[in-house]
């Protein structure tokens, strides 16, 4: 009798099929062949997340944003994210600070400098106005007041990592500023506050508030150099005030 010779296991293929892929929800950053090593490092998917995210957030509301959401429009796998950032809470905060982070990196305060005292602080407030009437943490800033009673601690994660951090950023820098004999200040962190409030606060409560669109960026480099004017007016060197 003739033996029949088993059937030979066919071998799995290596890697997903795009159809299987997209109807199992699984993301092309998720999508390696077996053993091959990860291809981009958790840091800079992390960063991705939190991009998507900022947009979500200030287009949807923190309510309405889901994980699951951001997950697909950062292109990675729910897996991948709740690996990496565990909870909504977490990803609201790590996106606060990211964007702080950047802030701070691109415009270090440290380094505006000018022999002119009144240029070098129109330029400070200028960095500070960037992110302080930039149009989407705006929209954040929205989202925060709407859910600030339907989420414990979202209002203190936003002000702690988004208006602190700013605030301190701009009170180092007054206070290098009087180190350096260029102005006259008894408190330099009220100081920081009542500038930032000069140059964003007005124009951001409109826009919240009112409807009312934010001031074009020729409007706010003249506010803001009319701040500055005004302010060196009262904490300018005896020298600059004759």
């Amino acid at each position: 009798m003739a033996k029949i010779a088993p059937r030979r296991k066919i071998p799995e293929p290596a890697c997903r099929d795009a159809a299987q892929d997209a109807a199992q929800g699984v993301s092309a950053e998720d999508k390696r062949c077996r053993g091959r090593p990860q291809v981009r490092p958790d840091e800079e998917t992390r960063q991705i997340i939190y991009e998507a995210a900022r947009h979500e957030f200030a287009g949807s509301g923190y309510a309405a944003t889901s994980m699951e959401t951001v997950a697909r429009k950062a292109g990675v796998s729910t897996k991948t994210l709740y690996r990496l950032v565990p909870n909504k809470a977490s990803l609201f905060e790590g996106m606060v600070s990211d964007r702080l982070n950047r802030f701070l990196s691109e415009a270090n305060l440290q380094t505006v400098d000018h022999d002119d005292i009144e240029q070098a602080l129109y330029a400070a407030l200028m960095a500070c106005a960037d992110l302080s009437l930039d149009e989407e943490v705006v929209a954040l800033q929205r989202m925060v007041l709407q859910e600030a009673g339907k989420s414990s601690d979202i209002a203190g994660t936003f002000y702690r990592n988004g208006i602190q951090r700013t605030l301190t950023a701009l009170s180092d820098w007054l206070r290098m500023q009087r180190q350096r004999g260029l102005i006259e200040l008894d408190d330099v962190e009220e100081a920081a506050g009542m500038l930032l409030g000069m140059v964003a606060s007005a124009p951001r409560r409109a826009t919240i508030y009112g409807g009312i669109p934010l001031p074009s960026r020729a409007q706010i480099e003249a506010r803001a150099r009319r701040c500055a004017a005004l302010f060196l007016r009262g904490c300018g060197t005896a020298a600059r005030k004759r």
